[in-house]
């Protein structure tokens, strides 16, 4: 694409644009929203450093660049991992958020398509590209993809624990991660949606999709777009919900990380064994009136082999490693 990239990847470069995470013990989930946040409980986790935001177009295309990586929605699926689907649904692509003039009911197929040759380069299919994006989040990236990135980095991807921590900015029993109202003064604090979800939106033409990195106010540890824009890969297994509540300090979860890989598949397909994982952090498509996952408690699960245009990640670094 000829891309302008910058500079080669430096480590040091790398952890200087990163921001500690103190640690320290904190009530995780919430029981006053989706069954899957519940129970909250409190859970002690390690002081770690976090990528300011999430990577960029410009920093994966670095990455690219540098190691040859292809992204699993630029691969023809293997037939073999799944049973039963169409063959000529088995070619390349990723899932895009196309936006119906009405709808009918919650099934998502109505305003999510699967387009051949969607993917990070291309975000909305073969005609699109990202020269005026290389500053907004990397999307249709699967969890493979994110872990590459990672380990080229030296760096690792966070728990939810570590995540949902660092997403909270130091605020302890607030809804939301900048106090307890979604837009104070009328001020969108977060790239979510504006207006009614899929069919309507209030944001200006152009806006409506992921935005720049730093658009919105940094949190309480300096950290941006935790909240809104993509959601984001963790490296904790999905589970329907979390762990009950200690019985005492003494035996507080420290440094959780997740369930069981054969736990997450979902029950809902027995015939694919595809591990889900744990997203956090909500989107861009995240509104009042159908996805209220613009908040840190809230979780998702996310297929490891899904690529969409709503999810991206980012990186942690941790003393230990």
């Amino acid at each position: 694409m000829g891309l302008e990239v910058s500079k080669k990847y430096n480590i040091d470069e790398v952890l200087e644009e990163m921001i500690w995470i103190p640690g320290g013990t904190f009530v995780m989930g919430s029981d006053d929203h989706y069954p899957e946040e519940a129970p909250k409980h409190p859970v002690k986790i390690d002081g770690f450093w976090i990528s300011q935001t999430p990577v960029t177009n410009r920093q994966f295309a670095r990455f690219v660049e540098e190691t040859g990586h292809v992204t699993l929605a630029e691969k023809v699926p293997d037939a073999r991992d799944y049973p039963g689907a169409l063959p000529e649904m088995l070619r390349a692509g990723s899932l895009v958020f196309t936006p119906p003039a009405t709808v009918a009911g919650r099934d998502i197929s109505q305003w999510w398509q699967f387009k051949f040759g969607a993917n990070w380069r291309k975000p909305l299919g073969d005609l699109s590209d990202i020269r005026d994006k290389l500053d907004h989040p990397v999307v249709h990236v699967a969890y493979c993809d994110a872990c590459a990135y990672a380990d080229w980095a030296g760096l690792d991807l966070p728990t939810e624990a570590e995540f949902e921590f660092a997403a909270r900015g130091g605020l302890e029993d607030t809804e939301y991660a900048w106090g307890d109202e979604l837009m104070p003064d009328g001020i969108a604090m977060a790239n979510t949606w504006q207006g009614i979800f899929p069919t309507s939106s209030t944001k200006p033409a152009g806006h409506e999709r992921t935005s720049l990195v730093r658009s919105f106010p940094a949190n309480g540890y300096g950290a941006y777009d935790m909240i809104g824009n993509v959601w984001e890969w963790t490296s904790d297994y999905w589970s329907d919900r979390h762990s009950e509540p200690a019985p005492s300090p003494c035996c507080l979860p420290y440094n959780p990380r997740g369930g069981e890989a054969a736990l997450s598949y979902d029950p809902q397909q027995p015939n694919i064994r595809i591990a889900r994982r744990v997203i956090k952090g909500g989107s861009h498509l995240c509104a009042p009136n159908y996805c209220r996952r613009y908040r840190p408690a809230a979780r998702h699960a996310e297929p490891e082999d899904t690529s969409t245009s709503h999810v991206g990640f980012r990186c942690v670094k941790r003393p230990s490693d």
